[in-house]
Formats: C-alpha cells, structure tokens, sequence
C-alpha cells in the first residue's frame, strides 16, 4: 500500500522556507525550516515583519524594488536578500513571492518561499582557497633568497598592516559607498523614465481602474523620490560635509503651500489642513525647509490615522520661525521617543520607509541653527521646528559678504 504523504509535516519541514505576510506585511505564518534558520521561535516570527528581519542594504532593496513591483504584479521571482538571524549572523538567500487574492482584487496575504543562496557559499570557498593560495607564494618567495627574507617579511607586514587599515576605513563607508552606488544611477535615470511614462499615459484615455493605477503609481514615484534625496542627504552627512544651505530672503509662504499640495495630490484620501501665519521675513534655504515640512508630512501620513486631519501650521512670532506638524493616532513609545531622530529608527509600528526622514529633519533644522522636538501622547503626536530669525539674518548678511 501506498503510504499517505502528512501535508502538514511537508510544510513544516519542507526543504525550503515558508511565509505568509497579511496585507500590512506582518508575518502570520512561518513554518519550521525557515525557524530553525533565523533562529526565531514560529511564534517570535508571526511578531515581527519581513522587513525587520533583513540587514540595511536588504531594506533599501525591499523598499524601493521588491515591495512596489510586488504590488504592481503580484509576483516576483529569485530575488536575492540577506536575512539577519537571532544571533547576528547573515543568511544568503533567494526568495520567490506570489500575492493571494479574493474575487474583488484585495490583498488576503502575501506567500514566500525562500531557500539558502548556494553560489555565495562558493565564492566564500574560492576567497578561502585564494588566499591559501597567495600565502603559499609568499612562502616560495621567502625561499627563493634567504638574504631578502627580512625585507620580505616587513614588506608583508606593511602590506597587511595597510590591508587592515583599508578594511577599517571600508567598514565604516560600506553603507554610503552602497547608498551612492544605488542612486547615482539605478534609481534616478529609471524613476525619471517612469515619471516621463506617467505623465505621457495621463494624456490617453483610461478606465477608472487605469486611473487607479497612475494614481498609485504616481505616489510610489514620489515616495521613492523622497527616498532617494533623504538617503542623498544622508550619505553627504556621513561624508563629513554635513547638510549644505542656499539663504535667501524669499517668501516662504508658496514653498510650504506647494509641498501640502502635492502631498495631497499623492495622498487624495487623507485630510491635510494647513495654517499659514508669516508675517516677517523667514531668511532660509525654502528647497531644505520645504524638504523638512515634507518629511514631517509623510511621517504623519505614515503613522498617523488615516481617519483623522494631518494639521500644519507656519508662523512667525517675536523673533523666531515656529513650524509644527501635529496628527492622530497612537502615541510613539517612550523607548523609541529617545531615538527618534538617529537614522534608521522609525517612530510607529509601520514597516515602511528606511527610517532616514526624521533624521533629515533634524539636521536640517540644525543647519539653521534651530531645534526640531517631538511630543507624543494619546492626544496627538506633534513634531515642532523652530528658528531664531536673528541668526538667518546674520547668516544672509555673511554669505551677501563673501559674494562681495
């Protein structure tokens, strides 16, 4: 007699790793292989989302490839990510995605299937026996003259003593070196392409779910923009130059009024009401202060209720520039208000973005000399900047001076 395959020890065990993600991208379902390689309970894992098991360069891959493609197609197939397990370690692997869907078209979950990467562990290999190999050189050329021994051997030792260092230095730039490889070319010639695309498609006429689509892919496009100019901004803050500023003396007002406008164009659902009350001059860089009141902006859309209004308000008062962005919703954990503004900390529970806009922020806000700070309760959460208008104006002076 034929025995009975036990479907669910195959999937438990399969020779492969299963994922099942809900809409918001929360794993419900993982099965025992996939455990037993993170080194994460079954039950650790259905806590915590994909994105919060890949390492820094998987999530920029995930946020700006794998997770708009996979919304566009409903499928994508050997994408190669590195998880990083329990202890640390890295796990190379090859991940295969397909959406489920109901008869109406919304999302039920997500399926993964993921299998170790077998071609890293053999380049590994090839690095271990090439370095065998060039050691048993050096072995030959000590032999080759025993009165150039010495020489050769602190030739080595200089050679060894600069590898390190150069492996230091790699080290510390290895996630900028990545950031600038990513944007100087792979995403700002295609998302000029798409943006060309849209905007050529808008002139044709299209179905109500056409138009649902440009719309979606229109805000994708923007988001990834302001992806690509706060990982930008980062990059040159880590560089050492820190972020540079262009004062002028212009109103300010039409700046702030076109950011809420095209946040509200991406973002038709939500409710975005805006306070302007600038009655002196605001000396400023408008491009990095508009960039500022963006990214509060998008964090509220992010974390804040859909349900509620999204409240800005600009004004001038005594001496000093105040802009605040307030929102509903969950108050941030007071574990995660303490690092708020560091890169790569996210203030919500959402998966979403590279965690850089806060940060931005901040040091844009710096660069004017002034201070952004953050409340949070379970009234509204509030980001607040504020400038002495005093300072900008010493600082328009001096840059008018140096152009002299």
């Amino acid at each position: 007699m034929t025995p009975v395959e036990n479907l669910e020890d195959l999937y438990e065990n399969a020779p492969c790793g299963y994922l099942s993600l809900a809409p918001d991208g929360r794993i419900v379902k993982a099965n025992a292989t996939f455990s037993a390689w993170i080194g994460f309970s079954q039950h650790e894992l259905c806590e915590k989302r994909l994105h919060d098991l890949l390492n820094v360069a998987g999530r920029i891959f995930f946020e700006t490839h794998f997770a708009p493609l996979l919304r566009m197609q409903g499928f994508f197939n050997e994408v190669a990510l590195d998880f990083v397990t329990n202890d640390g370690s890295k796990i190379p692997v090859l991940a295969n995605a397909m959406e489920r869907r109901d008869d109406e078209g919304g999302l039920l979950f997500t399926r993964i299937t993921i299998s170790k990467a077998a071609d890293r562990r053999r380049y590994e290999r090839e690095l271990v026996d090439a370095r065998a190999a060039a050691e048993a050189a050096k072995r030959e050329l000590q032999a080759l003259n025993a009165s150039l021994e010495t020489r050769i051997q602190h030739a080595v030792e200089e050679r060894f003593r600069m590898e390190e260092s150069l492996m230091r230095e790699r080290e510390m730039s290895e996630l900028r070196e990545q950031f600038i490889a990513i944007l100087g070319h792979d995403l700002r010639n295609p998302l000029a392409s798409f943006g060309g695309a849209l905007r050529m498609l808008r002139r044709e006429r299209l179905t109500p779910q056409g138009e649902r689509l440009l719309d979606l892919l229109q805000g994708s496009i923007l988001r990834m923009a302001g992806l690509i100019d706060n990982v930008l901004d980062f990059a040159r803050g880590r560089l050492g130059g820190g972020i540079g500023l262009n004062i002028k003396s212009e109103p300010l007002q039409p700046v702030l009024e076109q950011v809420v406008g095209e946040l509200r164009a991406a973002s038709p659902d939500a409710n975005i009401e805006a306070d302007f009350a600038i009655s002196k001059p605001v000396p400023c860089d408008h491009v990095r202060v508009g960039q500022l009141a963006s990214n509060l902006l998008g964090n509220a859309l992010t974390h804040g209720d859909r349900n509620q209004a999204i409240r800005l308000q600009a004004i001038t008062e005594q001496d000093e520039f105040v802009l605040w962005v307030g929102n509903k919703g969950k108050p941030i954990p007071q574990i995660a208000m303490k690092r708020l503004f560091q890169p790569f900390v996210r203030g919500g529970a959402s998966g979403q973005g590279l965690g850089l806009g806060l940060h931005i922020a901040s040091e844009i806000a710096k660069a004017h000399g002034g201070t952004l700070t953050a409340e949070s309760s379970n009234v509204e959460t509030r980001f607040t900047f504020r400038m002495p208008l005093a300072r900008a104006r010493d600082e328009v002076r001096t840059v008018s001076q140096r152009s002299r």
